[in-house]
């Protein structure tokens, strides 16, 4: 479910634009923009009471957050509502999200539907996909994977990763749509250049089975080294698959035990089973220089781990 990471930048771009917000707003703005909360608190909630949609929908955004004051959903859904009935769209988004989780009011998937909907027939990308993933997983409406692909679409031309995540995935799998895997790399392709850990992962599938794309081994280990670096256990489960078996890297059992004893720290049954079986063709100080370099790698949150020769 599409959360927003709510940055200044993003907050202006969600905003109604007028002819003019008027110097009371322009100043709560501007402390909000600094971290002054207590001071876009004092500027907004005045217009907020007098009717100003953006007003309300930022109130919204700080009572949902707790920006400056105590976290309290009940308030922020009383503001998101009076927003979103003036046709603020995400403000509707937001309703969506709060009935989805069950925020400041009982979970309810078909009032979710509703806001949602709402919301993604002005075109907001957050809405879209969420409308998507309902459709998808028949929450609150009849399972429709035809639909989901309609919303998932939309969204994803707006450049949402998460759509063109999802979107990826129903090519991949032919729901909704006829089976079409170059569709899927060219959707997991984009989502995963902008950051997208599972895309990464599946791109990096999609190159190791030739689905698509040529096969590349090479290409696969790029993508699962992004996505593993991103925490992905599955990719780093797969890094260590490849380092055994030579697949796209120089063969390499200690990277190979390094990734599977990262996985298997976790409770996966499968890397542990791998890590001590590449355990018994390892020398003592192979093993302990593994597991030094897995005590590392995590230290480091999984970012630059080892420098590998690919082949």
């Amino acid at each position: 479910m599409k959360h927003y990471t709510l940055i200044l930048a993003t907050l202006l771009s969600l905003l109604i634009p007028m002819k003019s917000w008027g110097g009371d707003f322009q100043k709560g703005f501007d402390a909000y923009s600094i971290g002054d909360y207590t001071t876009a608190l004092k500027e907004w909630t005045p217009l907020a009471e007098q009717g100003d949609v953006n007003a309300q929908y930022v109130l919204g955004i700080m009572y949902d957050f707790g920006e400056g004051l105590l976290q309290d959903y009940k308030t922020a859904l009383k503001w998101y509502t009076l927003s979103a009935k003036q046709g603020h769209a995400p403000a509707q988004s937001f309703i969506g999200v709060m009935y989805y989780d069950g925020k400041g009011v009982l979970q309810d998937y078909k009032t979710a539907v509703k806001w949602f909907t709402l919301s993604a027939e002005q075109g907001h990308a957050p809405a879209q996909y969420n409308l998507g993933v309902m459709y998808k997983d028949g929450l609150g409406v009849i399972q429709d994977n035809k639909t989901a692909v309609k919303w998932f679409t939309l969204s994803a031309e707006q450049g949402d990763a998460s759509a063109q995540l999802n979107l990826g995935y129903m090519y991949s799998e032919g729901r909704g749509i006829l089976q079409d895997y170059k569709e899927a790399v060219k959707w997991y392709t984009i989502s995963a250049e902008q950051g997208n850990a599972v895309a990464q992962f599946n791109l990096g599938n999609m190159y190791k089975k030739g689905q698509g794309v040529l096969q590349d081994f090479k290409e696969a280990v790029k993508w699962y080294t992004l996505s593993a670096e991103q925490g992905n256990a599955v990719a780093q489960l797969n890094l260590g698959y490849s380092y055994a078996t030579g697949k796209g890297v120089l063969k390499n059992e200690v990277y190979a035990h390094m990734w599977w004893n990262i996985v298997a720290s976790n409770g996966n049954e499968i890397a542990q089973s791998n890590r001590d079986k590449v355990t018994e063709k390892m020398t003592p100080s192979q093993i302990e220089k593994a597991q030094d370099l897995a005590r590392e790698c995590v230290a480091k949150n999984y970012k630059g781990c080892l420098k590998a020769t690919s082949q």
